[in-house]
This record gives structure tokens, sequence and C-alpha cells, in this order.
């Protein structure tokens, strides 16, 4: 029988080119696939781990709609953001317009309650 303590550390001195042409001739010889078992274990991981969800980090702050107290919307994207009036203006005007983008979610929860107060009405993405 082979002394497996030899043969370990002959192979841990190959490079990757040979390692890899290694495993090509393993495979010829021996007629499998080194593949194999990765695809099988990844098959066999739970499906609560393949479900599992991250949790949302950035939003979007949206303003669905002005409401009917648009000049208290204008000045809370105005305090919100550094916009002029007037780009406050066509941005409280404009269906889904992007008031925050890319903020932490107490930021836009923050923000989002700023607006529903001034009457818009103001979605999370």
């Amino acid at each position: 029988m082979a002394d497996l303590d030899k043969l370990v550390e002959e192979l841990g001195q190959l490079s990757v080119l040979e390692a890899s042409e290694l495993v090509q001739k393993l495979e010829e010889a021996w007629g499998v696939s080194a593949a194999a078992p990765v695809a099988m274990a990844a098959a066999a991981m739970p499906a609560t781990a393949a479900e599992a969800v991250e949790e949302k980090t950035e939003f979007d702050v949206l303003v669905k709609e002005a409401g009917p107290k648009k000049i208290e919307v204008i000045k809370t994207i105005r305090q919100l953001t550094s916009l002029g009036l007037k780009e406050a203006k066509e941005l409280a005007e404009t269906p889904d317009g992007k008031v925050l983008e890319g903020v932490g979610k107490d930021a836009a929860e923050d923000a989002k309650k700023k607006l529903e107060e001034a009457g818009a009405v103001v979605e999370l993405a």
C-alpha cells in the first residue's frame, strides 16, 4: 500500500495548473467527475438556507402624490434635500419622484414620516 503521508506531501507541491491536469487525468482514468460531489453537496443543503433572504439596507423615498398640502410637501422636500424651490416643486408634482435615494432604513422611515405629516403619499422602495 502507498505511503499516504508522502503522497499528500508530493501533491501539496503541485502548482495549480499541475493540479488541474492531475484532476483531468484522474477523471479520464476512473471515469468520474470531480464536480459531481460539489453539486450533490449544494443540493443537499437545507431548503431554509437556500430561502434565506437578505434584509434590505438601502431605500429610496418616493412621493406617489403631493396630496392637498402641496406647499407643505415642497417645504419638507427642501428640508430633506438640498434642492431649490423649483426642483422641489417639480419633484413633488412628479409621480414616483425620488426624494432620497439609497439611504438607510432609519433615514428613509424618518423622511417618510415627515412627508406624510406634510400630506404626501409616500412609498419606500
